[in-house]
């Protein structure tokens, strides 16, 4: 009945063919003269998801998770990853031929720094890597007393032989309705924020930003709608789009052309060359760009200003038709979701499920609304021991049945052509402990203390981050991720530059839309979040107030499940705004589906009872 197409659930690790994989690589690098070489997971823009062509990480070492780097030398080699996941790489990965590091324990560079040999000649590919990044390479292999060398072509490449072709997924036009705002325009707003910081030219490396600025969107990656593609954005006069031609139809390249040079990517660093050759400043947003291209600007007599690139703050406030786009996304992903979770609430009861039938059933009923374009990412569907993974992923060989007794946990998103979302519930399948009940009621008292948190403009994410806390502090309690990050409008489920987090130093703005998601794990038992989408928009009016205020509207639409509840933990205020909200879900959702769908709706959003 239910089926995901937009997911797979194989583990495609291949952990048997590292040592082989790796003996190739080792035998090229010696053929190069290098004593080793850095193999990090990503790409050259730095995505979050990367095209198949570009999972180098994953060949090499059979790893498959999203964020991880290999450092190979001639008789040693290591796996580098973050607590997420330590516990996959062991699975994945042959450790006879790679040593599995926790990032918590060292990063690459001080494990480079301990093993590479004085005299070695340590290879990178300064495409993969950002002028962050070799710097602080370069600082590690000088003081092991080796010696850094960028190599012109990847050496994995060159033994990688049945690597995927780069992905050529058309480019669309986003339409006028939901941009809100003419290409010409925004390329305008950049030009002028250039001015002000008297710089000759942006280099857009991120493709999200190219996506924003030029209004188009594309399918290169998974969850993700980018057309790969980088700009160069000159103080004055039109903007280059450098994108592979293949991609764009006629209509497509009609339009573009009536605001930006088009060219291939194999032109980039030539066009930038020609910029830096006249001494003129480039900024290079130093999250995504590549070293590459800093040496270029350098080389041709150029600078390189390193910063954040001016458009990320432009594309994360959303206008009043990327709003109006999300909050009718919401409402149909709402309704999705009511039934999904009807659905779960009659079926989990007798045992026969599975993590992958949940996934599988929500995937569908998003399809069924008519306007999914993909998942958001992939969904976290975590029963019991399973749900204290934060970013736990199920696997046909992790996939366990959801039991009565148990906690579920499911994170996911959508992303439609009007909008992004990305939601979190945990639901009870049987009766729930007291503990249970007393730890989702602090997290649900953090949730709703950033969701009905008025500020001061200029606050920051790190400000608001206790907020959702300090239930859990007091009982001695945190979890150990951010309380949120920015969301795209049909662009990245993870967009920066704000967030909710102890590291979140970027004031939150008008129409910018974060998550709302305090948890709390218990290993080997069960894990609770509870997230919502929110933007930010203007405080209520105070009398006698010195500062413009902010606060939050809730995006999300779905209930939260009144029986982990623990009344006796809310006061007034808190249940008053969650009968409220879950009036508003009734009042929104309800009309949107079918009558035993409404049933379930109106005893899942019932008022409290105290």
């Amino acid at each position: 009945m239910f089926e995901a197409k937009f997911q797979t659930f194989s583990d495609a690790a291949a952990p048997s063919l590292g040592t082989a994989r790796l003996k190739l690589l080792r035998a090229e690098l010696e053929r190069r003269g290098l004593d080793g070489f850095i193999v990090p997971r990503a790409d050259a823009h730095q995505n979050e998801y990367v095209p198949p062509c570009d999972e180098r990480l994953a060949w090499l070492t059979g790893f498959t998770g999203s964020a991880g780097v290999a450092v190979v030398l001639r008789d040693k080699a290591a796996i580098v990853v973050d607590g997420r996941y330590t516990l996959q790489a062991a699975d994945q990965v042959d450790t006879a031929s790679f040593e599995v590091v926790p990032l918590a324990e060292t990063t690459p560079e001080r494990w480079l720094e301990k093993n590479l040999p004085a005299g070695a000649r340590f290879g990178y590919d300064p495409w993969l890597i950002t002028v962050d990044g070799e710097r602080k390479l370069r600082q590690s292999v000088a003081a092991a007393g080796g010696t850094l060398a960028a190599v012109e072509g990847n050496p994995v490449d060159a033994v990688w032989t049945d690597r995927p072709a780069a992905p050529l997924a058309p480019v669309m036009l986003r339409e006028a309705a939901l941009a809100g705002e003419a290409a010409a325009d925004k390329i305008a707003r950049v030009q002028a924020a250039l001015a002000e910081q008297k710089l000759d030219a942006l280099v857009i490396s991120d493709p999200h930003s190219v996506a924003w600025i030029f209004n188009i969107r594309g399918g290169d990656v998974a969850f993700t709608p980018l057309p790969l593609s980088w700009a160069l954005v000159p103080k004055e006069g039109r903007p280059t789009l450098f994108v592979d031609g293949r991609k764009l139809s006629n209509t497509a390249r009609d339009a573009l052309a009536q605001v930006a040079e088009i060219a291939e990517p194999v032109l980039l660093e030539r066009a930038v060359e020609m910029i830096a050759g006249s001494g003129a400043t480039l900024r290079l947003d130093q999250a995504t760009a590549p070293a590459l291209l800093a040496a270029r600007i350098e080389a041709a007599g150029g600078k390189v200003s390193s910063g954040p690139s001016p458009v990320a703050l432009m594309q994360a406030a959303k206008n009043a038709a990327e709003l109006a786009g999300m909050r009718t996304a919401h409402l149909r992903d709402g309704a999705a979701l009511a039934r999904f979770l009807a659905w779960f609430d009659a079926e989990a009861p007798k045992g026969t499920l599975t993590e992958i039938d949940a996934v599988a059933a929500l995937e569908t009923f998003r399809r069924e609304t008519g306007a999914l374009k993909d998942v958001s990412f992939p969904t976290i569907s975590g029963a019991g021991p399973n749900g204290a993974i934060v970013h736990y992923r199920v696997t046909e060989a992790t996939n366990r049945a959801i039991h009565p007794g148990e906690l579920f946990l499911i994170d996911s998103g959508a992303q439609y052509e009007d909008g992004t979302t990305d939601v979190t519930r945990t639901i009870a399948v049987g009766v729930p402990t007291p503990e249970m009940r007393d730890r989702f009621t602090r997290v649900l008292k953090g949730h709703m203390a950033i969701a009905r948190a008025v500020f001061p403009l200029g606050t920051s994410g790190a400000q608001l981050d206790p907020f959702a806390r300090q239930f859990l502090w007091a009982a001695g309690l945190d979890f150990e991720h951010g309380t949120g990050h920015g969301v795209g409008a049909y662009l990245s489920v993870h967009e920066g530059p704000a967030r909710i987090s102890k590291l979140g130093t970027v004031p939150l703005a008008r129409g910018m839309v974060l998550s709302n998601e305090p948890g709390y794990y218990k290993t080997g038992a069960y894990g609770i979040r509870l997230e919502n989408l929110e933007i930010v928009v203007d405080g209520p009016a105070v009398e006698g107030a010195e500062k413009t205020l902010l606060a939050f509207e809730t995006l999300t639409l779905a209930p939260f499940d009144r029986r982990v509840i623990e009344t006796a933990l809310l006061t007034a205020d808190e249940i008053a705004w969650l009968d409220a909200y879950h009036a508003r879900v009734l009042a929104s959702v309800g009309p949107l589906v079918d009558e035993a769908t409404c049933d379930w709706l109106r005893a899942a959003t019932a008022p409290l009872a105290r």
